[in-house]
């Protein structure tokens, strides 16, 4: 894979906003990434920083000191998350030597490069690519939902979230991984601009897509993954979550995406939606599992982010929830997922046999 890439994060590495950058570090297939550019964590290792695993790639306090240290960059990828998907002016400089140094640049935000003049001059006089992943697609491009999606005969999961930034793109690439192992042949529906970033081949940009074609878009990639892979299993990469004011994502999985089971990822320590008081509580995993019952789709592992946990609480977490729900409950940073590939494998023969 020649696609070098480096992580522009504009001090936020070590902050939930540089979630992007946290897949990009843990694992691409689209790219090779080689370093990234944060200034209050430099002279440290990324993978460090993030979870304090090694991961062999340096944090540098600025676009000039990556260049001096590492060869042939490709790629620079603006690797934040921010409310609205706005683009920090502060970033602009590092995205303007960026281009001064032929590196082309990738911007996963809702607030375009290619919308920007000057930007745009400047790339076309070093010859280097913009590359927004959240542009919308043209109209004649997008697709409406059919009902071909009931053809599917192998399950379909949806890994929802009870809030936003809680590792439900990463859980779902650790039960892809996980299956793997166990020879399954799990394909990833990815939903957000990270899960592009990362290689994904089948998906969409859920928040950038025409609502009309949400499902259509979602049901498209469904059908086109089994179809061309001829998967064991479906996951689908959840967005947001069922009841966040700010997002409330989750019903097109189940019911356009005919997902009949979920892994629900859920943080123990957080109070309200998004930390924030003012967007209300985070029902009860009970009141959350008998919402999604009520789509038809039943709840068979609750995944837990053990943001503020130490490992002891994590540890009683785990066994409190295991005793309420009766089904897995995985630490996927921690333990990993194995714990519910039989479950999946389970469903897997049960679909053989209907």
């Amino acid at each position: 894979m020649n696609n070098r890439a480096i992580l522009l994060t504009d001090g936020f590495l070590s902050t939930p906003n540089a979630k992007t950058a946290h897949g990009l570090i843990r694992g691409t297939e689209r790219y090779t990434v080689i370093g990234v550019i944060d200034a209050p964590t430099a002279g440290q290792d990324a993978g460090t920083v993030l979870d304090g695993r090694l991961r062999n790639i340096p944090v540098f306090a600025s676009v000039d000191e990556a260049l001096d240290q590492v060869d042939s960059i490709d790629y620079a990828v603006v690797a934040i998350a921010t409310n609205g998907g706005t683009l920090p002016t502060s970033m602009l400089t590092d995205i303007k030597r960026c281009i001064e140094k032929g590196i082309s640049v990738v911007n996963g935000l809702h607030e375009f490069l290619n919308d920007k003049p000057e930007i745009v001059t400047l790339a076309k006089q070093y010859g280097v690519q913009l590359i927004d992943v959240r542009r919308p697609k043209p109209r004649n491009e997008l697709h409406f939902w059919t009902g071909e999606v009931n053809q599917i005969t192998a399950p379909i999961i949806a890994v929802i979230g009870t809030d936003c930034a809680l590792g439900k793109r990463t859980t779902t690439r650790l039960i892809r991984e996980a299956c793997g192992r166990s020879a399954l042949n799990a394909q990833m529906i990815y939903t957000g601009q990270t899960g592009w970033l990362q290689g994904g081949k089948y998906g969409f940009v859920f928040d950038s897509t025409l609502n009309d074609f949400v499902s259509g878009e979602l049901e498209h990639a469904l059908v086109t993954c089994w179809r061309e892979t001829s998967a064991d299993v479906l996951l689908i990469e959840g967005q947001a979550a069922l009841r966040n004011p700010s997002g409330p994502c989750g019903s097109e999985f189940l019911v356009s995406g005919n997902a009949r089971h979920v892994i629900l990822v859920h943080a123990p320590k957080r109070t309200y939606y998004d930390h924030d008081p003012a967007w209300g509580k985070i029902p009860s995993i009970e009141s959350e599992i008998a919402l999604i019952r009520a789509y038809n789709s039943d709840v068979i592992a609750l995944a837990l982010n053990t943001e503020d946990c130490t490992d002891e609480e994590a540890a009683t977490y785990q066994k409190q929830y295991a005793e309420r729900l009766g089904i897995p409950v995985l630490l996927p940073l921690q333990e990993g997922v194995d714990a519910v590939v039989p479950v999946i494998q389970s469903l897997i023969i049960t679909s053989h046999a209907d």
